[in-house]
Order: structure tokens, then sequence, then C-alpha cells
């Protein structure tokens, strides 16, 4: 069957789509532009003229995987209830037992990023945005008397790197933490950070 012709736009995303299900399949180390260009059933040529390089192709593709994670993000925070409510839903989401799917190309991504600058850049940006998203709510919950934090953007990378230290175990070691036992630290800092108990995150506002 003949391959439908697609606008620049759209054949752009397939790419990126493909190279994503690669790097998470394979790792960014094994993967290469042929395995990409293979899975589509297109030239290797056609793969970079849109990305030059390997770089910039999976830079490219961590960086659309990781704005459909921003924008789940965005979503659970953008509710229309509670700042408490809020995060501790967001918190169990980005949690490595949660629902969130990017964990393994994330940790891909960290690796890569030691020795690829064009990836470190990338994945720098969306690691602040994740934080400054987080630190927005904090604010918001503070201000309005739902909790005590003076230090948001503080408590934001506390709880980020938590999660983040909590994913690279449970991804690298599988089993080796439970599920139940990580979303009980989860609590603890959260409860923590905000300075409330931790009965108040069960019956949030």
């Amino acid at each position: 069957m003949a391959r439908v012709r697609l606008g620049v736009t759209e054949r752009r995303e397939e790419l990126l789509r493909a190279a994503v299900g690669q790097i998470e399949s394979r790792g960014v180390a094994a993967v290469r532009i042929a395995d990409v260009a293979a899975s589509l059933g297109v030239s290797n040529a056609l793969v970079l003229y849109h990305f030059s390089t390997k770089e910039k192709l999976v830079a490219a593709a961590f960086a659309l995987a990781a704005e459909d994670d921003l924008a789940q993000l965005h979503k659970i925070l953008g509710r229309r209830t509670s700042a408490l409510r809020r995060l501790r839903a967001a918190v169990r989401w980005y949690a490595p037992t949660g629902p969130a799917k990017g964990w393994r190309l994330w940790i891909e991504g960290w690796a890569a990023a030691l020795r690829e600058p064009v990836l470190r850049e990338v994945t720098h940006g969306l690691d602040q945005r994740w934080k400054a998203a987080l630190t927005e709510v904090i604010a918001q919950g503070a201000a309005a008397g739902e909790f005590g934090c003076a230090d948001p953007a503080g408590a934001a990378w506390r709880l980020t790197a938590l999660l983040d230290g909590l994913a690279v175990q449970m991804i690298s070691y599988p089993g080796s933490l439970s599920r139940a036992a990580m979303l009980e630290w989860t609590d603890d800092a959260l409860a923590r950070e905000l300075g409330v108990d931790r009965a108040a995150l069960a019956t949030p506002r």
C-alpha cells in the first residue's frame, strides 16, 4: 500500500514518534537513523532531511515526548479545586508507579545529556518548566492560606528530586521498592514541605 503523502509538520511528528519508540526500546546510545527510517518504511535520507544529525533527532524526540507529559501536568494543576488536592494528584501522577509514561525516556535522556550538549540544553529547559509549574501552585496554596510554605521553589526542587531519584531506583532495579512504600514516602515529603499533617493529604479540601 502506498504511503500517504504528509505535510512537513505531520511528517516531522511521525518521525519523532518513531524515534521515541526506538529510544524506549533500544536506548539512546543504540538508536540509529536507520532504525527510525526502517520502522516507518522510509529512507535514511528523509530522516536526515528533517533532522540533520542523530543528536538533533533524539533531542527533538525527547522534547516531543516531554511536552506530552507537561501538557498532562498542566491539566492536573489547572483543575478547579484546592492547591493541596492538585499537588497531591500531580505528585501521584508523576510518581514512578503512576500513569506517567515518560520515566524510561527521561532516564535515557539524562544519561545521554552528559555527553550531548544539544540534548542537555533541551532536558534542562524541560526540567525547569516542571519545577516552575509545581512552584506556582505551591505559591498559590500558601498565599491562599491552605498551608504554610515559605520557599515554594525550594519545595518544588526537593519534591522533584525525590521523585526523580525514586524513578531511577524503580526503573533500573524493578521490585526494589514496593508501590505502597514509595507512595508513603512521597506523601510524607509533600506533607513536610507544605507543613500539613499526613491526614490532610487523605482528604484534601
